[in-house]
């Protein structure tokens, strides 16, 4: 056995960490990771721009295709000594080279702006293999050049300038990157939405490669740039003019809010979300906020006009469908999910965004009945083709399944019936434990799917290797719903799908990449109240004659202490099962197999923001989150199994 001493500590300093963890930071080294570097410049002179100390932002991409430059108007980084640095450099050497340093930490020199976590800058820098940064203030015009992130002379003054401005050309570095060749079209697409967002905003791009210029601003808002997603779309609205909703005020840390709607007769929704003009493609508080606002002011105007009949259920997902909505929130101190910023977390952001778009759309909708009405009767409508479209496929669908048996996994034990509303389907780990399973199950209305190990992690792997996977596999095509895209929950072939893995680490473990599974690929399994865990006993507590179970250790210990203070104490005799395949049928089935006996958990979901947090947190690929939260964590447990 090797030593481990404190020399096998390795501690790296300066920007060395994000040379050697750079998914950390950007997220990965493919094509998004690259653009990210271009993202964090220009949201940079975004920020100057957003309040107020910049109107013109120029961003060039070099004849290579794999360097830019960003240039602002903005008042330039300064350039003079910084107090606290024990190293008496400039303060744009520190901003460049320090991770954690600028000037958005505190509210003076920012209002809003969307680098928080003042590394963009730093790790652009470390990332490129070239980086020069030059600066206009003061009447004079500063430069100071980098490779991969080390300063290769100091801060020069090479003359006098007029106006200010901060202008950073940098070559993301080869050795880092996959492909360093930015995607000029998307680079284009993405400065232009900067210019919906923020009014009076002139961006200006150049490729050099094909000599393309373009100038950019747009005085509309978000109005027009729903317009524009509307146009590239294929369906037409439902009402000619799309709904606006503005918060222009400042509430509590929140100082502005814009909001266009309008619905059309696609069959999906379309909800852009920014905060800060810096796009969160993965929603957060804000969506989470604006989808609560629509879905009570919907039920308002329905309720005060009568527009639906009685006996039709209305959901959350016929109110949605065809909505097309551009969400776009500017405040202080936003907290983003990730470097990445793809999410957005502040949870006071969802009620003031929820209340604005529930009293302002409730408003629009009584005062324009005509429109109020074709929107109504689009729900409706969605509404009634949803009920139809899932009782004809529940028709068919079982027997489509019992027809094409030999569509079905090899392992599946089927059960005889062909109702979904009474049949099961238990998803057993391993073959011993499946064998026992088949034998005390219900034939008739209990499905048996037996498991290899431990599933592939569905929050890390790419969707083709998810539906490329035997295991889950195996999983979607027993369940019979399809995953993704083409999930439809009225060819469910079970009415409940139940977990069943063993009472241990083991067990909690293969639950756990199994529920990030349907959670990530079949949610609506969980949302309609079909997905559950099984409650296998741990512990077989004798006590006299009677027999009791105990799903784990303090289940068991409370029978104990139970038992020991009767007044005729009997013996009392414990059995740990080492895992299902233990367990003799017989127990199996009258333990957690048989309806009037057994214990189930439905799996629910809490605020989507948390939910969405724990599963990219626990099972996502960045190991500082998961070390983050068993640290926080710790001393809730006993015995921590790694």
């Amino acid at each position: 056995m090797s030593a481990y001493t404190a020399t096998d500590i390795t501690v790296l300093s300066g920007l060395e960490a994000v040379r050697k963890r750079p998914a950390m930071y950007i997220g990965g080294t493919g094509k998004a990771g690259l653009h990210h570097l271009l993202w964090e410049i220009v949201d940079n002179s975004v920020d100057e721009a957003m309040n107020g100390f910049a109107s013109t932002i120029e961003v060039t991409i070099h004849e290579d295709g794999c360097s830019a430059t960003v240039v602002d108007n903005g008042r330039g980084i300064p350039v003079d000594t910084h107090p606290q640095d024990p190293e008496k450099r400039s303060a744009l050497e520190v901003i460049l080279t320090t991770l954690h340093a600028g000037g958005k930490f505190n509210n003076s020199s920012y209002t809003t702006s969307g680098g928080l976590h003042g590394v963009g800058s730093s790790v652009v820098n470390a990332l490129s293999s070239e980086l020069i940064a030059s600066v206009k203030r003061d009447g004079h015009a500063y430069r100071q050049t980098y490779v991969r992130g080390t300063p290769d002379s100091g801060v020069e003054t090479i003359g006098q300038a007029r106006g200010t401005g901060t202008e950073i050309f940098f070559r993301p570095d080869p050795e880092i990157f996959e492909d360093t060749m930015f995607d000029v079209e998307h680079v284009a697409e993405r400065l232009e939405i900067k210019t919906f967002l923020i009014p009076g905003l002139r961006i200006l791009f150049r490729d050099k490669g094909t000599g393309a210029y373009k100038e950019f601003k747009h005085e509309g808002g978000t109005r027009d740039l729903l317009d524009r997603i509307q146009k590239e779309g294929k369906e037409p609205p439902i009402h000619t003019d799309a709904i606006s909703i503005l918060l222009d005020e400042p509430e509590g840390t929140i100082t502005r809010v814009q909001v266009a709607l309008q619905w059309t007769e696609d069959h999906r929704e379309d909800i852009r979300t920014y905060t800060n003009a810096i796009p969160t493609p993965d929603g957060g508080t804000h969506e989470q906020g604006f989808k609560d606002g629509v879905l009570k002011a919907v039920r308002s105007f329905f309720e005060a006009h009568d527009v639906a009949p009685k006996s039709l259920a209305i959901i959350a997902d016929d109110i949605r469908e065809g909505l097309k909505a551009v969400v776009s929130v500017f405040m202080m101190d936003p907290q983003f999910q990730g470097q990445t910023k793809s999410k957005l977390n502040n949870n006071e952001v969802k009620t003031v965004v929820s209340n604005l778009v529930r009293i302002e759309l409730e408003q629009y909708l009584n005062k324009n009945s005509s429109t109020g009405q074709a929107i109504a009767q689009r729900i409706v409508q969605a509404a009634k083709a949803r009920l139809a479209s899932r009782s004809a496929q529940q028709k068919v669908s079982r027997k489509r399944a019992v027809n094409h048996r030999l569509n079905l996994p090899g392992k599946l034990a089927d059960c005889s019936s062909t109702d979904p509303d009474e049949s099961e389907l238990f998803i057993v780990e391993g073959d011993s434990a499946g064998g026992n399973a088949k034998q005390g199950r219900d034939r008739r209305t209990q499905a048996i799917l037996p498991l290899r190990g431990k599933v592939l992690n569905a929050e890390q792997a790419t969707t083709s290797k998810v539906i490329g996977n035997k295991e889950l596999k195996d999983v979607a095509d027993a369940v019979g719903c399809g995953v993704d895209d083409d999930f439809d929950v009225s060819r469910l072939r079970y009415g409940k799908v139940i977990l069943l893995m063993d009472a241990d680490s083991d067990g909690h473990h293969i639950t756990t990449l199994l529920l990030t599974f349907f959670y990530r690929y079949m949610p609506k399994l969980i949302t309609e109240g079909h997905l559950y865990i099984a409650q296998p006993p741990l512990f077989r507590v004798d006590h006299g004659n009677d027999t009791h179970w105990a799903l784990d250790e303090t289940e068991r210990d409370r029978l104990i202490k139970k038992f020991s203070k009767g007044k005729n104490p009997k013996k009392v005799s414990i059995q740990r099962f080492k895992g299902l395949g233990e367990m003799m049928a017989d127990t199996l089935r009258d333990t957690t197999l048989d309806p009037s006996k057994r214990r189930l958990l439905r799996v629910v979901l809490g605020e989507a923001n948390e939910t969405e947090n724990l599963i990219s947190s626990l099972m996502g690929k960045d190991a500082s989150l998961r070390f983050d939260f068993i640290m926080e964590n710790a001393d809730q447990i006993d015995e921590l199994d790694l």
